[in-house]
């Protein structure tokens, strides 16, 4: 008999036996709804959970996380208008990738780009090639797989015979994804070390890694070690210069993973994008300094000369014919509406006020750390909102392991950390001031960093007690 032509009895059992549709959090009236055994961890559970059950397991995992808005750590936004969120609801059921179901996303995807290359003046914006990422590490892959493409077109009569190996100049201090890409495409990485007070890429330095193998150089608007700008107008001349001695015409890949959305309205008079010939792309992050919440990427060329016809892929089997050249094909196309939604609502005059606003914070609250007496500034916040410190030189109670232990107690997430090679000697911290950091919260974390203070002070002699090998700090 079909169990819908079944009796109640028949299906259940008899009528005490039936499952009582209680919320578990109130008896174990239901003990099958999953609330009186911690859940699978490692393993498919066997059957199903209701709803509010799943999301309250879920929901109460995440209530240990730490507070987003005091994470002083991440480049990443955080906080967004209401109606940004409404809009991404609505289309996180949308594939990027599909331009023919969806072309009034792909259509505000092109927009995107066209405001992007006019943003960083492109010589013909209408010209300019570039595509959403899932943020900027993709972006890195693909203009770095665009400058390995022309450089290997050039070198056709040498390449891939094992006299030329291509190598990539760029500062110690560039983000992991270009240390990845060059390990995924099998590019020898050449860095310039950090020495002494330059904590970035130097251009002659740079020049003088590049040979005929060199693919580009990577020039980085606005470290994340301390948030300054890699001076990217010198970088060009240094190679101009090199080019002018020897032939060798390297172009500059631009990683504005940050500063790329904020030099353009603060710095309106900084050179470092497509006004500098030698610049044959930029990146960016539409999820830091562009204010929308992850993950969404911005990879641009110059021209269509810059990115290589054979990256540019062309499907068509969801129904037209689509050109595609991102690294990932399945996407949600949410990020890229909220990114134009932020266009939109913003404008350049409403990005010139968040990001000058941010920066002001970021600068104040330097001024208020410095003066507390036991930490030296390495950078001020006046170039990303961004700055770096480390302890005073008579400051031997601590370090600055201490300092971010002690104020995560406090619910910051404030990171510390050594800097690579030819500086592996200085550690610090630093703090990364975001649009929703406002000038009250930075008031409330300089005073929690006064009352550890005298705490810390007060406290034995590092060499004297045991620091716990997670510190990583040596004196």
């Amino acid at each position: 008999m079909s169990p819908l032509h079944q009796s109640p009895a028949d299906r259940y059992g008899k009528p005490d036996e039936r499952p009582i549709a209680v919320n578990p959090f109130y008896g174990e009236a239901n003990p099958t709804a999953g609330m009186t055994d911690a859940p699978p961890k490692h393993r498919l559970p066997e059957g199903p959970l209701a709803p509010m059950t799943a999301y309250q397991l879920v929901r109460d995992e995440l209530m240990l996380d730490g507070n987003a808005r005091l994470n002083l750590a991440t480049f990443v936004t955080t906080w967004m208008e209401p109606q940004a969120g409404v809009l991404m609801g609505e289309c996180r059921d949308k594939n990027m990738i599909d331009k023919d179901e969806y072309p009034r996303t792909a259509e505000l995807e092109r927009r995107c780009v066209a405001m992007l290359a006019d943003l960083w003046h492109a010589p013909d914006p209408s010209a300019a090639v570039g595509c959403s990422t899932t943020g900027s590490s993709e972006a890195c892959m693909l203009a770095g797989m665009a400058l390995k493409r022309r450089w290997a077109a050039r070198n056709a009569d040498r390449y891939p015979s094992r006299e030329a190996r291509p190598n990539l100049v760029m500062g110690v201090n560039v983000q992991v994804c270009w240390e990845k890409f060059c390990n995924f495409w099998e590019v020898e990485a050449r860095q310039v070390p950090m020495e002494g007070d330059r904590f970035h890429l130097d251009p002659a330095a740079a020049a003088e890694l590049c040979d005929e193998n060199t693919i580009g150089v990577v020039g980085i608007l606005g470290s994340t070690f301390d948030g300054s700008y890699e001076p990217i107008a010198e970088l060009c001349a240094a190679l101009d210069q090199l080019q002018e001695r020897t032939g060798l015409d390297i172009p500059v890949h631009v990683d504005g993973a940050s500063g790329a959305m904020v030099a353009p309205f603060l710095d309106p008079d900084l050179e470092w994008d497509f006004r500098l010939p030698r610049v044959a792309s930029i990146n960016t992050s539409g999820h830091k300094y562009g204010l929308v919440y992850p993950g969404v990427g911005w990879a641009l060329w110059r021209d269509a000369q810059a990115l290589p016809e054979e990256l540019v892929f062309r499907v068509n089997y969801l129904g037209g014919d689509m050109p595609t050249f991102a690294l990932n094909f399945s996407r949600p196309g949410a990020q890229v509406v909220a990114q134009y939604y932020t266009f939109l609502r913003l404008g350049r005059d409403g990005y010139r006020a968040v990001q000058q606003a941010t920066r002001q914070v970021a600068r104040g609250l330097a001024d208020r750390i410095e003066a507390l007496g036991d930490f030296r500034l390495l950078t001020r916040g006046d170039e990303l909102p961004v700055f770096a410190f480390t302890t005073a030189e008579d400051v031997k109670a601590y370090d600055v392991f201490d300092v971010s232990r002690r104020l995560r107690e406090r619910g910051w997430l404030v990171p510390a950390y050594t800097f690579p090679a030819h500086r592996e000697d200085l550690a610090v911290l630093r703090v990364v001031c975001r649009n929703g950091f406002s000038s009250d919260l930075a008031e409330l974390l300089v005073e929690d960093l006064g009352r550890l203070l005298p705490e810390l002070r007060s406290q034995p002699h590092p060499f004297t007690r045991d620091r716990g090998a997670a510190t990583g700090f040596h004196h």
